[in-house]
């Protein structure tokens, strides 16, 4: 596919959270990692305002297994809470993606070198990615690196389905959408021999609106600080 990469990302612990379970200050993870957790971690591999990330396939390849943690939140106004947080512990998961140009963003329009946006988030994944990456939360520590999707074992293979029930898909942010307004996608995940094929933000039937928003402006000006800083980081790791 065009402008597609594949990689594998892992870690000791991801917490992929069911915001259901976040009203009394508990946090139990799904059991499978959201669109929007994966685009996340692409974005912290590489992110410019000009590119949208589609994730296309999420293959996981080490069993699905949960570890229960005694967490102290922090009290901004005093107190000593101890809240349960249930993580899914020794994950690793392949990942086949691609980029398309923000159709929403023609003020970005001189930023389209489809060449250019390509061959650095592929430089960047090989380095590990430009900013932290995380599990679905910060305490998650997770590592990126290229590989080959579909090479090698996972424990679902001969699996042949497992549904998940409703998930949350992802976020809807205004300049992703041309709508002034926050909104969460709904869906229902199926894993094929370990496989999970993700549909298109757009196919979503189940959206619930969540705020107004307004979003963000960028231009040419604002932009080459940025381009220079890159250029710089390129540079020197060359």
């Amino acid at each position: 596919m065009r402008n597609s990469v594949e990689f594998k990302v892992y870690g000791d612990y991801a917490l992929f959270t069911d915001p259901l379970t976040k009203m009394g200050g508990e946090k139990l993870s799904y059991q499978i990692p959201t669109y929007q957790a994966i685009k996340g971690i692409l974005e912290s591999v590489y992110w410019k305002p000009t590119i949208l990330y589609v994730i296309d396939e999420v293959r996981v390849m080490n069993p699905i297994r949960m570890e229960s943690k005694g967490i102290r939140p922090i009290e901004y106004g005093g107190g000593n809470t101890l809240a349960n947080y249930t993580y899914l512990k020794d994950v690793c998961y392949q990942v086949r993606a691609h980029f398309i140009f923000n159709p929403h963003r023609p003020d970005l329009a001189f930023d389209r070198n489809e060449h250019k946006h390509h061959n650095i988030l592929k430089r960047s994944l090989k380095s590990g990615g430009r900013r932290d990456i995380f599990l679905g939360t910060r305490e998650c520590q997770g590592y990126v690196e290229p590989c080959v999707f579909g090479e090698g074992e996972s424990v679902y293979d001969d699996i042949e389905e497992i549904h998940f029930g409703t998930m949350v898909h992802g976020i809807n942010y205004p300049d992703e959408t041309g709508k002034d307004q926050m909104e969460i996608r709904l869906w229902n995940p199926v894993m094929k021999n370990g496989v999970i094929s993700f549909i298109r933000p757009d196919q979503c039937t189940q959206v619930r609106p969540i705020a107004d928003m307004k979003p963000k402006h960028f231009d040419e000006k604002n932009m080459e600080s940025v381009e220079h800083l890159y250029e710089e980081l390129e540079g020197g790791r060359e």
